[in-house]
C-alpha cells in the first residue's frame, strides 16, 4: 500500500505541474497580450477567455477526455487548456497596472519595442503573480486528474491517487472490510491539495507586499494587526 502511494503520488504531481504550465503559458499569454496592448485586442481575448470561464470545467473535461481516449497527455492537455482562464484575467489586470507606470512610458518614449518592454519591464513585475497563482493552479490540477481517473477516463496504464481509489470501489472494498484502499489515497489527495493551496497563499503573501496588512495570514495561521494599529487592538 505503500508503494502505490508513493507512485500514485508521483504520478498525480507528475500531471497536476505540467497541467498547470501549460495553463500558466496560455493564461500568461492571453492576459499579457490582452493588458498590454488593449483596445480591441483586449476586447476580442477577453470575449473568448468569458467563453471559455462560463463553461463547466468538469463536465467538459469528461467529454473531451472520453472523445480523446484515456492517456495521461490528453488528460494534462484537457486540464490545461480548461484552467488558464482566472490566470488570464489576473495577469491581464496587473499589466494593465504596469503599462502606465513612468519607466514603462520611458522606455516607450525612448525607442523599446513592445517585446522588450514586455520582458524586461512587464514580466518581471508580474512574475510574484505568476509563481503564487501556479501553485494555487496546481491544486485544482490534482483535484481534476483525480475526478478524471476516478471516473475512469485516466490512463489504465498508470496508477494515480484516483485510480487507486476507482479500483477500490470497483472491487468493493468498503464490503469487503479494506478502508484502507479508500481512505488512505483520499487523506493524499487532501493533504496535497491543502498544502498547495497553502504554498500558493504563502507565496502570494509573501511576494506581495500590499497583502502583509491582511488580518489573518495563511503562511503564519496566527491573527495579525490592523493597519496602523498596535498588536493590542487584537
Amino acid at each position: 500500500m505503500v508503494t502505490l502511494l508513493l507512485w500514485a503520488t508521483r504520478i498525480s504531481l507528475v500531471v497536476g505541474l505540467a497541467a498547470t504550465f501549460v495553463a500558466m503559458v496560455i493564461g500568461g499569454t492571453i492576459g499579457i497580450t490582452a493588458g498590454y496592448f488593449g483596445g480591441r485586442t483586449d476586447g476580442v481575448l477577453m470575449r473568448i477567455t468569458d467563453f471559455f470561464l462560463v463553461i463547466p470545467e468538469l463536465p467538459l473535461m469528461i467529454v473531451v477526455a472520453a472523445i480523446w481516449g484515456p492517456s495521461l497527455f490528453h488528460i494534462i492537455i484537457v486540464i490545461g487548456i480548461l484552467l488558464w482562464t482566472s490566470t488570464a484575467r489576473v495577469v491581464r489586470a496587473q499589466v494593465k497596472s504596469v503599462r502606465e507606470r513612468v519607466y514603462v512610458k520611458r522606455a516607450r518614449a525612448l525607442g523599446a519595442g513592445h517585446i522588450r518592454i514586455v520582458y524586461r519591464h512587464v514580466l518581471p513585475q508580474i512574475a510574484p503573480l505568476l509563481i503564487a497563482n501556479t501553485v494555487l493552479t496546481m491544486a485544482v490540477a490534482i483535484f481534476d486528474e483525480t475526478a478524471l481517473a476516478f471516473l475512469g477516463l485516466g490512463d489504465p496504464t498508470q496508477i494515480s491517487l484516483g485510480k487507486m481509489i476507482e479500483n477500490a470501489f470497483q472491487r468493493a472494498a468498503i464490503s469487503a472490510d479494506a478502508w484502507w484502499a479508500i481512505v488512505l489515497p483520499g487523506i493524499v489527495i487532501v493533504l496535497l491539495i491543502l498544502g498547495c493551496t497553502l504554498m500558493g497563499q504563502a507565496f502570494e503573501d509573501r511576494l506581495n507586499p500590499r497583502l502583509r496588512v491582511a488580518h489573518i495570514g495563511a503562511r503564519t495561521f496566527r491573527l495579525r494587526p490592523l493597519v496602523g494599529r498596535g498588536a493590542d487592538a487584537l
